[in-house]
């Protein structure tokens, strides 16, 4: 076996009324860099990582042995490194991003042969929904469905978005699960058919590149973001000031606590400086959307 690097982005999820079904690829990366080894060893290095877990009780290694088992294979021992550019538990797909990378890990340890579509079923059943794992799989803006009727993720990607998009990433952390609690059980057929509505604008303005209207519907969202907002600090500061600047529209991303602009391109530079002094104390960050999704690079030489 030859060593190889996996390297998989972050991703934002939702945008305002796509609601576990919408999500775009950003340029920050969880990587892993892999040799074989007599055993198995988890090294982190990052800042946004803690101290590695024993082998066993690491998650991209519980990912990468159930997608084994699965396929009725077995993992070869390997070291594996890890760096990450993703923070974790503020709305950027860390999770989606290391089941993405585990199931992939397992693909090239045990020559699995996995198709695109058969690793984003997978990571859909790991991870419970498509709207992270399908971005950081494939690159881009995904709209994704899953169907009854056939039974798979259906999905729509693009990657011909022109915008500046400026994370607002605080320094503390906001688990899923928690954020979920705060969503009611059911909506009413009206508040449903309304919502959906939205959502539908809202992507038909993204294709279309009329991004004023996408934005709009962005911040008119009714499945989770009037919900969610008590949970995110300076939720109603961060939309406003952000407007103010130029920006098309501002969401949660993910399931928070990090909010997303999307701007007018161009403008994205003067939006950070801007913010910078209305939320002294956040990481705000110019990003870009990442087109590629999953890479592997492999190398002919590992000891």
């Amino acid at each position: 076996m030859n060593g190889f690097t996996i390297s998989v982005p972050a991703s934002t999820a939702n945008i305002g009324p796509g609601f576990d079904s919408v999500g775009m690829a950003l340029n920050r990366y969880l990587t892993l860099h892999v040799q074989r080894s007599d055993e198995w060893v988890f090294e982190h290095r990052s800042e946004h990582l803690p101290p590695a877990d024993a082998a066993q009780e690491h998650f991209i290694y519980q990912m990468a042995e159930r997608m084994a088992s699965e396929c009725e294979a077995v993992l070869p021992p390997c070291k594996v490194v890890v760096e990450s550019e993703i923070p974790l538990a503020r709305g950027m797909g860390s999770s989606a991003s290391a089941v993405v990378a585990g199931i992939e890990l397992a693909n090239q340890l045990c020559q699995l042969e996995l198709t695109p579509e058969e690793k984003l079923e997978w990571a859909t059943k790991f991870e419970g929904h498509p709207d992270n794992v399908a971005p950081a799989l494939l690159g881009g803006l995904i709209v994704t469905a899953e169907t009854k009727r056939t039974d798979k993720v259906e999905y729509f990607q693009t990657d011909d978005l022109n915008m500046d998009l400026v994370l607002y990433i605080p320094n503390f952390e906001l688990k899923t699960e928690t954020a979920r609690k705060v969503l009611p059980e059911t909506f009413s057929r009206a508040d449903a058919t309304a919502a959906s509505g939205i959502g539908n604008v809202m992507i038909a303005g993204l294709l279309s590149g009329d991004y004023g209207l996408a934005g709009r519907m962005m911040e008119a969202d009714l499945f989770h973001e009037p919900y969610r907002a008590s949970l995110i600090p300076n939720y109603d500061e961060i939309r406003q000031a952000a407007r103010e600047m130029g920006a098309f529209g501002t969401v949660i991303s993910g399931a928070g606590p990090t909010m997303i602009s999307f701007a007018p391109k161009g403008t994205g530079e003067s939006i950070v400086k801007g913010m910078q002094a209305v939320l002294p104390n956040y990481s705000i960050e110019l990003m870009e959307a990442d087109r590629n999704g999953l890479r592997v690079e492999k190398f002919q030489d590992c000891k």
